[in-house]
């Protein structure tokens, strides 16, 4: 935003007296001193109305870059304690920054882990609490879209004068509707806006801005099944591989907003199946991980591949490929020691299936100990779920290779991204009256202070057969298939000396899993568009 230099009614403009009766070639050389002078003054104030809205300079600001990786799990990073996927350039991140070995992802599944991360508010008030779609009747439908009331990240930034772009999948709502990322603070988008969609990484098509764009003429599906005969990669391979050109996107957003400060949201799509990864990085993996099982033909769903533990390992180091490329972009543009970058996955790896061997879509998630050793996959609240790798790279603001076991989640984003920013939420209008549920995580990212969480954690979450959690300190409340006829008994873990979550203290605490509780329904709102009965009946008792 511009602002317009009003002078006070004494202001006179400096200038030097011309002599009517000097040569006229030194009048001349007077003349076009004071338009110089005039020029050097009407920059300088034109860089001072320039500033941003809350008085500061754009160029004090740095650029932020958010990758969010789908479906990666707490031990899938060699900085993480992976054996046997390579992942050079994120392990090389973390040794430049901070890692954080407890951080959590606003939801166990897609949709509504982006909507905690867009709009700062955890599963209790958020809009989006479970996977669905829009309903609109396509093949491809969206999901169900957050509504012009949301306030995203995205638009606090927008309005704070960054340039924003978001490269990968979306899930917050179809094109042209309310949930659509143009409409919800992005000035450019590319890539899935369809979960759906992303299933295949060779698509029919991407969506740009809000346009559908043809990519592949004879698109792969995203499942199929091949109950005999020889399973080939090649099968199930078209003519574009979509996450080189939604990279490819997004390194041009690098090029062309360079000069300014930009928020560059990268919701990549790896290693979410259907596993479709290029072969260059299948061959690097041994074939003697698959000898005993054989290949994948699709018993669990997705896609066949004849190596599935080979390619669920290369699609790990291709995103991990992606990684590198856009921190080479912004090396090459002398960006990186102005720019923040935030690594983290949406949730935690994908769960098994009907066939032991495999989880779905062939991953090989137990051979890999994806999770690193905690209970649970994706679509759980336990820590396996939701606990998620994150890595903060910012130069001269974040200890290299540091660690913080700060417990810190989703919401906690979208206040600290604005402080980045140096955005006043308090006096924003693009904020009020939205209640946010993070904390301040830069005291922690400098390294000055340990930031105080004044209320505990939340997962509302309406899948899986409806599942709520609690994380406050070192203790954490789960409470399993609220969504059935018989709903789980509250189950509570110390965390501290239970990392795995093994021995349920529920019965030897009682008093503190109602304190729990108590404070849940306290805070929680109900969501009409994503019912829990037995939450909602207990809220709407509480506030009469």
């Amino acid at each position: 935003m511009i602002r317009l230099f009003h002078p006070p009614p004494s202001f006179s403009p400096p200038h030097i007296e011309c002599s009517d009766n000097a040569p006229e070639g030194r009048s001349a050389a007077c003349q076009l001193g004071n338009v110089m002078l005039f020029l050097i003054v009407f920059t300088t104030v034109v860089q001072l109305a320039g500033s941003d809205a809350h008085g500061a300079d754009p160029h004090d600001r740095p650029n932020i870059v958010f990758i969010l990786a789908d479906d990666l799990g707490y031990g899938e990073l060699g900085c993480y304690g992976q054996q046997k996927i390579r992942t050079p350039n994120i392990d090389r991140l973390a040794s430049q920054g901070m890692r954080f070995t407890q951080h959590y992802t606003g939801a166990p599944v897609c949709a509504p882990a982006r909507c905690v991360l867009m709009t700062g508010q955890n599963l209790s008030h958020a809009q989006i609490r479970g996977n669905r779609d829009s309903g609109n009747g396509r093949i491809y439908p969206g999901q169900w879209p957050i509504t012009d009331d949301a306030v995203t990240i995205a638009e606090v930034l927008k309005d704070a004068g960054y340039v924003t772009g978001a490269f990968g999948k979306w899930g917050l709502g179809p094109s042209n509707t309310s949930g659509s990322p143009i409409k919800q603070g992005f000035d450019r988008y590319f890539g899935y806006n369809c979960q759906r969609n992303a299933h295949s990484y060779y698509p029919p098509f991407l969506d740009s801005d809000e346009r559908e764009v043809q990519i592949n003429p004879y698109p792969i599906p995203g499942h199929d099944r091949k109950p005999d005969g020889e399973v080939k990669a090649d099968d199930y391979r078209a003519k574009n591989y979509a996450p080189d050109l939604i990279l490819a996107e997004a390194t041009k957003f690098i090029d062309t907003h360079k000069n300014k400060p930009f928020f560059l949201y990268l919701p990549f799509v790896e290693p979410h199946v259907a596993m479709q990864p290029p072969q260059q990085w299948l061959d690097q993996y041994p074939e003697s991980w698959d000898q005993k099982n054989g290949p994948y033909r699709g018993e669990n769903g997705y896609l066949p591949h004849p190596r599935p533990r080979a390619a669920y390992a290369a699609m790990i180091s291709d995103l991990d490929e992606h990684v590198g490329t856009i921190l080479q972009r912004l090396e090459d543009h002398g960006l990186s020691e102005n720019t923040l970058i935030v690594f983290t996955s949406d949730n935690g790896p994908t769960h098994g299936g009907r066939d032991p061997r495999f989880h779905i879509g062939g991953a090989a998630c137990t051979f890999f100990n994806s999770a690193g050793g905690l209970r649970g996959f994706k679509g759980s609240c336990y820590e396996g779920g939701i606990r998620v790798p994150c890595i903060v790279k910012w130069p001269g603001h974040v200890k290299e290779n540091s660690v913080s076991e700060l417990p810190s989640y989703f919401p906690d984003w979208f206040v600290t991204l604005s402080r980045v920013a140096k955005v006043d939420l308090q006096n924003n209008a693009s904020t009020t009256p939205i209640a946010l549920d993070g904390i301040d995580l830069l005291p922690e990212l400098k390294s000055t202070s340990t930031p105080k969480r004044d209320s505990p954690m939340i997962w509302d979450f309406h899948n899986y057969g409806g599942i709520v959690a609690i994380r406050d300190g070192k203790w954490k409340a789960v409470r399993r298939d609220l969504l059935k006829k018989k709903p789980g008994d509250w189950e509570l873990y110390d965390l501290d000396t239970d990392r795995g979550e093994q021995r349920d203290v529920a019965a030897q605490h009682p008093k503190i899993v109602k304190r729990l509780e108590t404070t849940y329904l306290n805070t929680r709102s109900i969501e009409p568009d994503f019912a829990l009965p037995i939450y909602d009946k207990l809220t709407r008792q509480n506030a009469n």
